[in-house]
C-alpha cells in the first residue's frame, strides 16, 4: 500500500533527480519557461560512469512529426492509485517541479496544449530522433546501448502498405542494439520471421514460447560489452499479445509474463559474467512495477506498452523503472556508474524531440522520403476539418475517438458504436485540415473490418464488466486491455475501485434516454474485432465516408461516462 510517506518521498527524490539532470535548476529551466530553447540545450547533459542507456520505444511507424496531446486522466488502482504515471496535468508539472509553459510542461502535460502547441510545434519524427541518438554517440562513444521497446512496425499508412518494411528500413539506420515487440506480431507469424531474420541486431522475447512444445521462439537475451561492462538485455513482449490482439494470426505461439523463467534467465546472465542487467520490457509499467518487486538481480527496466512519459526513473528495490513515452516524441538517456556488477550512480532525461528545433539525420530523413514519395500525394489530400482539438490518449474517450464512434453510428446505421482502446493516434488542433494520412494515423492495422451486429443490454455490460477489469483490476498481472473501450450513442457509470460484475451501471441509450433493457437486442457497430472471419468495411473507409457528408467535425469532448472510486 502507498501511503502519503512514500508519496512524499518519492517527490522529494524526483526533484532531487530532476535538478541533477540540469531539468530543475540553471540556465536551461530559464530557457525552456521563456519559450527559448534550442538543440543543444535539448542535448546538453553532463555525462556519468561508464554506460549509457539508450530507450525509444511505441512509435506506432510515426515516421514523421506529430501533435500528440497527453492524457487529462490516468487513473491508477490498488498501490498505483496516486502514484506515478498516474499522476497527470498540473499534478504532474507540481511533483516534478517543471515551469508552467515550458517544453516540458508541453511534452508531458495537457494543459494549454493547444496555445503550447502554437509555440513549440510538433513533436517526433524519426529523423530527429536519429539526431538526438547521433548526439549521444558522438558523446560518448562506445559507451552507448541503443535499445527499442517495441510497437514500433505498425499503425500508419506506409506501414501497413510495406508489411513494417518501411519502419524496418529507417530503424535499421538507427542501429539499434536490440528489440523486443506487441503490436509488431499483427503481421503475422511468417512476416514477423521473415523480417527478423534479416534485421541484423537481437529480437529478444524470453517469454514467448511455440505452443507445442515450449521451445523458445525467439533470442531471450543477448550480452554487449560496454565501458567496460558486460551488459545483459533480456526482452519481454507484451504478455498478453494474443488476448489484446488476434490470436488467429499467431496461432502456434503462446506468450504470458513467465516470471519463473524471467528469474531463471536473469541468474543465467549473471552467472555468465553481466555486471548490468537490462529488462527491455513491453509489459506495461504497472506491471514492471510489480515484477520488480518479485524478479531480483534486474538493474533497469525500460518499459513500454502504456506509454507512460516520467522526467525520473521510478526505483522499486534495486531496479530502475524508466519510461521514454510514445510516437518519437522523446528520447531517454541514462548514465549509469556501473562497478563490481553493482549501479553505484546514475544521471537521467528524457528528451523531449521538439522537431522544430532538432536538425534532421539527412540519411533517415531520405529513406523516410522514399518510403512515402509513392503516396504522399493520396496521405495529404485534405477530407475534412476540425473546430476542436482532436486527440485520443486517455482511460476513456478522446474527441478524436467521438469523430470514429460518431463515423460508425451514422454509416453502419448502429444505435451504438464501440471503439478499441487503442493508445496509438496523434492529435490535431482546433482549425488544422483533416488529411487522408490523419485518419491512417488513428486506425491503420491489419484487422479494421467494421462490424454490425446485435447485442443485448446484458451482453454489453458484460464487454464493458470485461474490458473494465482489463484495465481496472487492482492486480497489475491481471491488467490485461490497453484503455477503455471508446463507447457512442451510450452513456454509463463506472466505479473502478468495485470488483468485476460491479463496475459498470446506468446504461443508457443516447438516442432515447432510456436504460438498456437486459434482453433487448441493440444494433452495434465496432472494429478492431480479435476475431477471425470478421466483415465489414475497413474503419479508414467508413471514417472516409463520414467526412464526405460532415467534413468539419467539433467534439466537444463532454463525457459520457461518470467515473466513480478515482
Amino acid at each position: 500500500m502507498t501511503t502519503r510517506r512514500d508519496l512524499l518521498q518519492f517527490s522529494a527524490a524526483a526533484a532531487a533527480a530532476f535538478a541533477a539532470t540540469g531539468l530543475g535548476t540553471g540556465g536551461l529551466t530559464r530557457a525552456f519557461a521563456q519559450q527559448r530553447v534550442g538543440e543543444a540545450d535539448l542535448l546538453a547533459f553532463e555525462p556519468l560512469g561508464n554506460v549509457t542507456l539508450v530507450h525509444v520505444t511505441d512509435i506506432h511507424a510515426q515516421l514523421m512529426p506529430v501533435y500528440f496531446r497527453e492524457p487529462t486522466f490516468n487513473l491508477g488502482v490498488g498501490d498505483a492509485k496516486g502514484v506515478p504515471p498516474h499522476v497527470t496535468g498540473k499534478a504532474l508539472l507540481e511533483t516534478y517541479k517543471i515551469p508552467p509553459g515550458s517544453p516540458l510542461a508541453y511534452a508531458l502535460a495537457d494543459i494549454d496544449f493547444e496555445a503550447l502547441a502554437k509555440s513549440y510545434g510538433r513533436v517526433g519524427g524519426l529523423d530527429r530522433v536519429a539526431t538526438v541518438i547521433e548526439s549521444i554517440r558522438a558523446a560518448r562513444g562506445d559507451r552507448v546501448v541503443l535499445l527499442d521497446g517495441g510497437d514500433t512496425w505498425q499503425n500508419s499508412y506506409t506501414s501497413l502498405a510495406t508489411k513494417g518494411q518501411d519502419m524496418v528500413d529507417c530503424m535499421a539506420l538507427l542501429k539499434p542494439d536490440a528489440m523486443t515487440a506487441h503490436w509488431e506480431f499483427t503481421l503475422g507469424e511468417e512476416r514477423v520471421k521473415e523480417i527478423v531474420e534479416k534485421l541484423g541486431f537481437p529480437f529478444l522475447c524470453q517469454n514467448v514460447r511455440e505452443s507445442e512444445f515450449q521451445d523458445e521462439v525467439f533470442k531471450p537475451s543477448t550480452m554487449i560489452e560496454r565501458g567496460g561492462v558486460k551488459i545483459a538485455v533480456i526482452g519481454q513482449a507484451l504478455p498478453y499479445t494474443p488476448i489484446a490482439n488476434p490470436r488467429w494470426m499467431i496461432p502456434n505461439w503462446t506468450f504470458g509474463i513467465r516470471e519463473k523463467e524471467l528469474q531463471a534467465e536473469v541468474d543465467k546472465v549473471r552467472a555468465a559474467g553481466a555486471g548490468l542487467v537490462v529488462l527491455l520490457s513491453h509489459n506495461g509499467f504497472d506491471v514492471d512495477r510489480k515484477l520488480a518487486s518479485r524478479v531480483t538481480g534486474i538493474d533497469v527496466i525500460l518499459t513500454a506498452h502504456t506509454h507512460d512519459a516520467l522526467p525520473a526513473p521510478v526505483k522499486v528495490g534495486k531496479t530502475l523503472l524508466i519510461a521514454s513515452g510514445s510516437h518519437g516524441k522523446f528520447v531517454s538517456r541514462l548514465d549509469l556508474d556501473v562497478r563490481d556488477g553493482t549501479v553505484r550512480d546514475f544521471r537521467y532525461r528524457l528528451i523531449p524531440v521538439l522537431s522544430d528545433v532538432i536538425k534532421p539525420n539527412a540519411a533517415v530523413a531520405a529513406t523516410i522520403a522514399k518510403h512515402r514519395a509513392p503516396h504522399e500525394k493520396m496521405l495529404g489530400e485534405v477530407v475534412g476539418k476540425t473546430d476542436t482539438t482532436l486527440y485520443r490518449r486517455g482511460n476513456f474517450n478522446g474527441t478524436l475517438d467521438d469523430v470514429i464512434c460518431d463515423a460508425l453510428l451514422a454509416e453502419r446505421d448502429a444505435e451504438i458504436a464501440l471503439s478499441p482502446g487503442f493508445r496509438w493516434g496523434p492529435s490535431l488542433l482546433p482549425g488544422q485540415s483533416i488529411t487522408r494520412e490523419d485518419v491512417y494515423n488513428a486506425t491503420a492495422m491489419t484487422y479494421p473490418a467494421a462490424y454490425r451486429m446485435a447485442m443485448t443490454g446484458t451482453r454489453l455490460k458484460e464487454i464493458l464488466e470485461d474490458v473494465a477489469d482489463n484495465i481496472f483490476n487492482p492486480d497489475p498481472y491481471l491488467q490485461q486491455g490497453g484503455d477503455m473501450v471508446r463507447v457512442g450513442g451510450l452513456s454509463y457509470t463506472i466505479d473502478i475501485g468495485k470488483p468485476i460484475g460491479s463496475r459498470i451501471g446506468d446504461l443508457t441509450l443516447a438516442r432515447t434516454g432510456a436504460s438498456l433493457a437486459p434482453d433487448k437486442d441493440y444494433t452495434v457497430a465496432g472494429w478492431a474485432s480479435v476475431n477471425e472471419g470478421t466483415e465489414g468495411p475497413a474503419i479508414w473507409d467508413v471514417v472516409f465516408d463520414h467526412l464526405k457528408k460532415k467534413p468539419t467535425v467539433a467534439p466537444t469532448g463532454a463525457s459520457t461516462v461518470k467515473i466513480l472510486g478515482a
